[in-house]
């Protein structure tokens, strides 16, 4: 017997739960069927979510309580010019600034499958129905549309619509002729060692930082520049990522023997680099090691990136639609706004009774439209290295790595970022305290390793005079914070075409800006460091003692 339901999403991965989740709450019926026997299985491993993945993500993870590794504040580049000499330069100016930081971060590093997981049960709780150890293998079509799935065990689900989750290694999208299957120069292949540490030796050594390596090829300290990334070290709550990928082919379809190259450029930079040899290597023990395929420049591959992302009854979303971050090698934030768009778009093409390509083209015109999405499917730093590499070009080198991976970032950021927090703060004028809320939330709940709603923070701690006042403080500003949001919205609305104008040349005003800023800034920071560094842990000491509620939304209150 074939069983119906209005929507059937595939993979519960980062993307999947998440459009679940919000077509069970439209009250549409939804199937999710995942191929492994646990949820994050086939995503064991870790990685960094970047900010505005939380920020302008869903709201259930904003306002939520997700389970994360530690906060992340920035990223030290290392670039190594002379491994054996150790000529080695720094450019960590893509640090947040203290006392913001540590609370208010860049990201937040995390192990996959634990995420996906609460993703997963959040889904479930709005009336998902969940179904594990199914592949789904085809479809069930109906004069060319769509109508729903076929899985390995020959059941049989029908459906008005189908939201393909698969991620990149998927091949429903090309069965169904939507995508055409990723070439070896666009996907990369990762070599991750997962070691443990013990959490006050990374507090000592990492703090909240994420550590990038680049180097010249012919030093086998790294993948050749811009055929993947160099060497990133992730550290976790008691464990550490040490991670390099290369792409499964190289200029002029040359195939490099990855699994050699990774062992010698492991075995290089270990023995030679001496802040790991001597600060890291005396703290860790192997756990596993990893190895993940993902793509990364899909979004620069013209024919990819202009091919649909939905077909009469489908969407695709995430990976499997070919959206992951060519600059930062992280899809979930794009995994997360495709999701939603697609869950809207599904919710009301259902709700009019037309599922046909005709009308699901207004999913791919919300995708490009995206100010995030796009400006994180078509970044060419890291692309750009190659070039660096080719020319041995120093000058060139440090530049990419400074605008891709240092404060050079904001030259092409900041005209995506402001177009999004603008949409933001136009739709819900407590936008911003709610913002606040959440990094501070995240980092109580870090402190005292309480996620997930089941969790309950117990504070046997008396609070202190200090204490009360910050949470007056903390209470104040935030109301404050709404009167800002609904100051923006008037103007917004009184001189929204000389904002959108502003909006619009915001990267060309900082590349304009940052030469003379940048130097001034990074002394400043430096000269307060002391206090700064003072203020942080005070502002620290309030959070780990402050009552949870006043972080969080009145409708998460009972």
């Amino acid at each position: 017997m074939t069983k119906e339901y209005d929507v059937i999403v595939v993979g519960a991965g980062f993307g999947g739960p998440v459009a679940a989740k919000k077509c069970a709450e439209a009250g549409l019926r939804t199937l999710m069927i995942e191929r492994s026997e646990n949820i994050g299985d086939k995503v064991i491993s870790g990685l960094t979510i970047p900010f505005y993945g939380f920020l302008f993500g869903p709201a259930f993870i904003r306002d939520g309580n997700p389970p994360f590794e530690r906060p992340a504040d920035g990223i030290v580049n290392f670039i190594i010019i002379d491994i054996e000499k150790e000529e080695i330069e720094i450019d960590d100016s893509l640090i947040l600034p203290k006392p913001l930081s540590p609370i208010i971060a860049f990201g937040y590093n995390t192990y996959c499958k634990p995420f996906c997981e609460w993703e997963a049960k959040q889904a479930v709780k709005a009336g998902v129905e969940l179904k594990t150890s199914t592949t789904v293998i085809d479809f069930l079509k109906e004069d060319n549309f769509i109508r729903g799935v076929i899985t390995d065990k020959g059941e049989k689900f029908e459906s008005k619509i189908v939201i393909n989750a698969e991620g990149s290694q998927g091949l429903l999208a090309i069965k169904a002729g939507i995508r055409d299957k990723y070439p070896p120069e666009t996907i990369s292949l990762a070599d991750t060692y997962d070691y443990i540490m013990p959490k006050k030796a990374i507090d000592r050594i990492f703090g909240y930082t994420s550590r990038f390596c680049w180097g010249w090829d012919e030093q086998k300290i790294a993948p050749p520049l811009g055929h993947g990334n160099g060497l990133m070290v992730w550290p976790y709550r008691n464990s550490i990522h040490f991670m390099q990928d290369q792409c499964l082919s190289l200029d002029e379809g040359k195939i490099p023997n990855l699994n050699k190259l990774f062992n010698v450029y492991h075995k290089n930079i270990t023995n030679n680099l001496s802040w790991w040899k001597n600060k890291v290597a005396p703290y860790i023990k192997l756990r596993a090691r990893l190895w993940e395929g993902f793509e990364i420049y899909v979004g620069l591959d013209k024919n990819l990136r202009n091919r649909p992302n939905f077909t009469d009854g489908m969407i695709l979303i995430g990976d499997a639609a070919g959206l992951e971050s060519t600059e930062l090698c992280d899809g979930v934030p794009a995994a997360w706004f495709s999701a939603e768009i697609a869950a809207d778009v599904a919710i009301e093409a259902i709700k009019i009774n037309d599922t046909s390509k005709k009308f699901l083209k207004k999913y791919n015109e919300k995708i490009k439209a995206h100010p995030i999405i796009q400006w994180s499917i078509s970044g060419t730093n890291r692309y750009n290295l190659r070039i660096a590499q080719e020319e041995h070009n120093e000058k060139k080198l440090k530049k990419y790595i400074h605008d891709g991976w240092g404060l050079g970032a904001l030259t092409h950021f900041m005209t995506p970022m402001l177009k999004i927090i603008l949409l933001y703060i136009r739709k819900d004028v407590k936008i911003l305290s709610k913002w606040i809320k959440m990094y501070f939330r995240y980092f109580q709940n870090w402190l005292h390793e309480s996620f997930d709603d089941s969790v309950k923070i117990k504070y046997k701690i008396k609070s202190s005079k200090s204490s009360k006042l910050f949470e007056l403080f903390f209470r104040v500003s935030m109301r404050i914070m709404d009167s800002i949001s609904k100051f923006i919205q008037r103007l917004i609305k009184r001189f929204e075409p000389r904002i959108n104008f502003f909006t619009d040349n915001g990267n060309n005003i900082i590349k304009k800006l940052l030469p003379v800023a940048e130097p001034i800034y990074l002394r400043l920071n430096k000269l307060f460091k002391p206090v700064s560094d003072r203020l942080s842990q005070k502002l620290i000491n309030y959070v780990d003692r402050a009552d949870p509620l006043i972080f969080k939304e009145i409708s998460m209150r009972r």
